[in-house]
């Protein structure tokens, strides 16, 4: 698969009673591929992946692959901060059929840089899949630095990396440095378009739950070169991806679809429904975005 473009990291809809909503989330799908996105992600961070169990986790991802039905890749996350964890897991999604894996940092223990290398290295050699690194240190606590993705872009399965460090220096220096065989991704929305300009070649995006259709023409625009149309649509869109972190993602997001009458507005703790006062602020800038999908 291509390692271009926009890929939404799928929220999972849960009904009034926690349960997993299988009919939203086909739907949410369909919306995607219907706006011509480049691939799904589900069971990222965005997909309240710590709160499913392992269960529950791989049926989700059944459910994707169900019903992308091949018209646009899977990327699934089945990192975890176990690396014996991460290769059960990551197996099973190949076994489903998914098109690559999307592999976090692993969180909490905050290994070393060797031990970082490690860990991908194993899951890399254990499933033959093509991965995503994930790297978010603060989410996850611990940054993985250049010099151990460029190590860990030598294996045949490392294809890309998904980079919400926030530190623009990194990437440059990553996508300076980097073989062609590597892709580097954006991690944040707001980000995106900064790094597409200095040589990205898209984003895992959380926007795109609720605009598919701009962020994609933002992207699009930047990769082929139309640098002052991405940054107009960059503008266009930045307070819209500002306002979907008031508070810790997805809760944003959610709320956003939600209030569209897409899903339920449904979380499993620790994550819980946004504040009155954040309610009122998202509601403001959504009422901006009236007409264009959210």
């Amino acid at each position: 698969m291509t390692f271009s473009g926009v890929f939404t990291a799928l929220i999972t809809p849960f009904n009034k009673d926690g349960t997993v909503d299988e009919s939203a989330l086909r739907s949410l799908v369909d919306r995607q591929i219907d706006a011509g996105i480049a691939g799904v992600v589900p069971m990222g961070t965005t997909g309240e992946s710590p709160t499913l169990d392992p269960e529950e986790h791989i049926h989700v991802i059944e459910l994707v692959v169900d019903q992308t039905d091949g018209r646009v890749p899977v990327i699934a996350g089945t990192g975890s901060n176990s690396t014996a964890e991460a290769i059960e897991m990551t197996r099973y999604a190949a076994e489903i059929g998914v098109d690559a894996s999307l592999q976090v940092a692993p969180y909490y223990n905050k290994p070393t840089q060797e031990g970082l290398y490690r860990h991908f290295a194993a899951i890399a050699e254990a499933v033959d899949l093509p991965m995503v690194i994930y790297n978010i240190p603060s989410r996850t606590g611990k940054n993985i630095e250049n010099e151990t993705t460029l190590r860990l872009a030598k294996l045949s399965h490392v294809r890309a990396v998904k980079e919400a460090s926030g530190d623009l220096r990194q990437m440059m220096d990553l996508i300076s440095a980097k073989p062609e065989s590597l892709a580097v991704l954006s991690g944040d929305d707001n980000l995106a378009f900064a790094l597409c300009a200095l040589g990205g070649v898209g984003v895992i995006s959380v926007a795109s739950n609720l605009v598919p259709s701009m962020v994609i023409e933002m992207i699009d625009a930047a990769l082929r070169n139309d640098l002052v149309e991405a940054r107009r649509r960059h503008y266009e869109l930045l307070p819209l991806f500002e306002a979907l972190f008031y508070e810790t993602n997805p809760i944003p997001v959610k709320y956003a679809l939600a209030r569209r009458g897409l899903i339920e507005e449904s979380y499993r703790l620790p994550m819980c429904p946004m504040s009155k006062a954040n309610k009122a602020r998202l509601d403001a800038v959504l009422d901006v975005y009236k007409g264009l999908g959210a």
